[in-house]
């Protein structure tokens, strides 16, 4: 198979919780550990930190590689969705995976997944867990694909655990109170490995601290304790939140023997995208008109989104906004500006919410604007209307971001 015959088979043939929602989650991790199993358990042979949360947990995780790699290490990088690319998911030191090896490993082992029934997503922290083990990483950050406790990633015993914060996303499977859904992402806290939570919140605090009490971990909130602000390239006001979390990492991290000096944290933080090649986090894509895109899609992903939006100066402002099928609406809807003209479209995959239905309810809301064939027409048309001191604003699911950058 060439590489685009086996992404083609892995994204058609099995299910998968970007294109599907519910019917791609599973229960347990029964058949992530027997895949492991079946790789001769490849998790063991690497150390690791393990990134949960709401939002921020991808930033975080490109934030924390690249320091390390500013420190010298040979580092893993394991997150999801892609934006372009199957092969963003995994990286060393900022480069994909080979396709070669994508190739390789499913050939190798296309049988085994289709006797077993595997998911996409356990298939890809399979491969992920297997080219780090034989590339000999000094550590991997490794970030939760939806939840923690049975998460696929949650084979591993890390070096040290990281939950950003907590927000009411993917209630269908998680829960659908803070509590409920700190739970779930608390299920990363390993026996005696330090947990790092990012965002101290009233309502999952006494969760966090149950649960790291019962495992005999230390527990450290970043935001209490960390009170010096580093820059980082990822410019969002909201970064702040995970640059103090990555600083917070780094020193359980320097406790346990790892060598990071101050240099490489400020360095590393600021050389993030070029390190990476992190896309889509407030990302400035054209100067006149000024177009920003971003992924943040639930409540609080989008709440710190307009809020950097109200800091921008521009005439008038242009949103180009698509979302997935299972989005509550309701849950976001209070938070977008009226005085915006709005360019709905469709995600160009099968859970996109249909266009009609996203402009009814926004319209309803009074949220002004016209639905689009696609994304790319959505965007052109914001470009052609927009004069060279407005502002287009890309966004409300990752999907809509991957079509345009």
């Amino acid at each position: 198979m060439t590489y685009q015959d086996t992404l083609n088979w892995m994204f058609s043939q099995l299910p998968m919780y970007q294109r599907q929602g519910k019917l791609a989650f599973k229960k347990d991790l029964s058949s992530t550990v027997k895949l492991a199993n079946h790789l001769n358990n490849p998790e063991n042979k690497f150390k690791s930190v393990h990134i949960a949360g709401t939002n921020g947990k991808g930033s975080t995780s490109h934030m924390l590689a690249s320091v390390l790699q500013e420190a010298g290490y040979k580092v893993g990088l394991y997150t999801s969705p892609h934006l372009k690319d199957f092969r963003e998911r995994i990286k060393i030191n900022g480069k994909e995976i080979s396709k070669q090896f994508v190739i390789g490993f499913i050939k190798r082992n296309k049988s085994f997944f289709e006797k077993n029934q595997l998911s996409f997503f356990e298939m890809t922290v399979g491969m992920a867990f297997d080219y780090f083990s034989k590339q000999e990483i000094d550590i991997a950050v490794v970030e939760v694909g939806m939840g923690g406790r049975l998460d696929s990633t949650n084979i591993i015993t890390p070096e040290v655990s990281v939950i950003t914060n907590i927000g009411l996303d993917h209630t269908q499977f998680l829960g659908d109170t803070l509590e409920l859904i700190a739970h779930e992402k608390g299920g990363i806290i390993k026996p005696n490995v330090p947990i790092v939570i990012g965002e101290t919140q009233k309502e999952t605090l006494p969760v966090f601290k149950d649960i790291a009490h019962k495992n005999n971990s230390k527990i450290v909130f970043a935001d209490k304790n960390i009170m010096k602000e580093h820059k980082s390239d990822l410019i969002g006001s909201y970064q702040n939140k995970n640059s103090k979390t990555v600083a917070q990492v780094i020193q359980e991290l320097l406790l346990i023997g790892y060598n990071i000096s101050e240099k490489h944290l400020r360095e590393g933080l600021q050389k993030v995208v070029e390190n990476t090649r992190l896309l889509g986090r407030w990302q400035i894509l054209n100067d006149t008109p000024k177009v920003i895109c971003d992924t943040g899609h639930n409540r609080e992903g989008l709440s710190y989104v307009m809020e950097q939006l109200r800091n921008e100066k521009y005439n008038d402002l242009h949103i180009v906004f698509g979302a997935v099928s299972d989005k509550d609406l309701n849950s976001i809807v209070d938070l977008l500006p009226t005085q915006a003209t709005y360019y709905f479209c469709k995600p160009d995959i099968p859970r996109g919410m249909d266009v009609m239905n996203l402009k009814q309810y926004f319209n309803a809301h009074n949220l002004k604007g016209e639905a689009y064939k696609s994304v790319d027409e959505a965007y052109k048309s914001a470009l052609k209307q927009a004069a060279s001191n407005d502002l287009i604003f890309v966004g409300g699911s990752t999907f809509v971001v991957a079509e345009i950058i």
